[in-house]
């Protein structure tokens, strides 16, 4: 399959700038994937779609600061660094604007004697490897100097940070949200437990590759960017029991389902334990292991996200219901609006 087979056109209006006050406020488009029946709700109906034994899976991935802004040691010009993959405790896997200054052995300054770094290598696809200097917690230094690194459709600030993390947020390391959780309250997955829905967790710490575009024209030639996941014992346990009972794995948004399904593949259909690097690329013709249902945000036009959707619900009827959605003017993208496909 081609690339351009997964383009839509987006009318710009409809990229959400900012969060809605209220998280669970948002419209929700339903997708039956069997009958292709399209409904238009609000989020707050999925508790509807949703039924008792099913099990409800959240990636629980919390959003570091991790965009630096700093000027290089003896010239003060000015450069960005964004935070991807801790290396080491000191060590860490970045992209860095504007790359051409920024060359092996160069020093940066973010904070006079609170916080520097150094380049220690350039990688072949222009990222570097930088090790920091500090006198403390490095997290805690983080917090006060870094940014949200929002992705690059937005272009309002961000005026309470707290709004790109999930309400169940708990493991530091995600250089993006999982978007489709931001759309729960405590009091909807309370509401949610009550119905008798299991809520499990698991951690995906999101790239910043979730957002590049597919630069090859055949399917195949495309590389999927890494992302380190972990399940639990405890949550794999409950998987199985739902499983096992015959109810639904409904996973939110991508990053679970990536890691369900890297697991489910790695373990031939069971559901262990487990924990490490996937770059799993989930595209039409894949071969379902573990999830039965979804919920989403809408995705970028030819983006590895859409071909995901794609492959669990079918091109023309993905491509049909974000046709709906922009006709009927929802929100698209991380503070946009969500589907949920079953």
């Amino acid at each position: 399959m081609n690339t351009k087979d997964f383009y839509y056109d987006l009318p710009e209006e409809l990229i959400a700038q900012d969060p809605l006050l209220k998280r669970s406020a948002s419209r929700l488009l339903v997708m039956d994937r069997k009958s292709g029946e399209i409904e238009h709700k609000h989020f707050e109906d999925v508790l509807s779609y949703l039924r008792e034994g099913d099990c409800l899976v959240l990636n629980n991935t919390k959003v570091i600061p991790a965009r630096l802004h700093g000027v290089k040691a003896g010239t003060g010009a000015h450069v960005e660094v964004l935070l991807l993959t801790r290396l080491t405790d000191k060590s860490w896997e970045c992209i860095v604007r504007p790359g051409k200054k920024l060359r092996v052995g160069a020093e940066i300054v973010f904070a006079e004697n609170l916080l520097s770094a150094t380049v220690l290598e350039c990688k072949e696809d222009g990222n570097r490897i930088i090790e920091f200097h500090f006198q403390g917690i490095f997290e805690e230094i983080l917090d006060k100097l870094g940014e949200m690194p929002l992705p690059p459709y937005i272009h309002e600030k961000l005026a309470d940070r707290e709004r790109y993390q999930t309400v169940y947020a708990k493991e530091n390391g995600s250089a993006a949200a999982p978007t489709a959780g931001l759309h729960f309250t405590q009091e909807l997955l309370q509401k949610i437990e009550a119905k008798g829905v299991h809520l499990v967790y698991l951690t995906l710490h999101v790239g910043l590759g979730t957002f590049r575009p597919v630069s090859v024209d055949n399917l195949e030639d495309h590389e999927m960017h890494s992302e380190f996941y972990q399940l639990s014992e405890e949550s794999a346990a409950t998987l199985r029991q739902v499983k096992a009972a015959g109810k639904r794995i409904v996973a939110v948004g991508t990053t679970s389902i990536r890691t369900l399904e890297t697991i489910g593949n790695k373990f031939a259909g069971d559901i262990q334990a487990d924990s490490g690097w996937t770059n799993i690329f989930i595209k039409p013709g894949y071969e379902w292991k573990v999830v039965d249902a979804f919920s989403t945000n809408f995705h970028l036009p030819k983006s590895t996200l859409v071909m995901l959707v794609s492959a669990f619900a079918g091109r023309e009827l993905t491509l049909e219901a974000y046709h709906h959605a922009i006709q009927e003017r929802y929100r698209f993208f991380s503070f946009g609006d969500a589907m949920f496909i079953k």
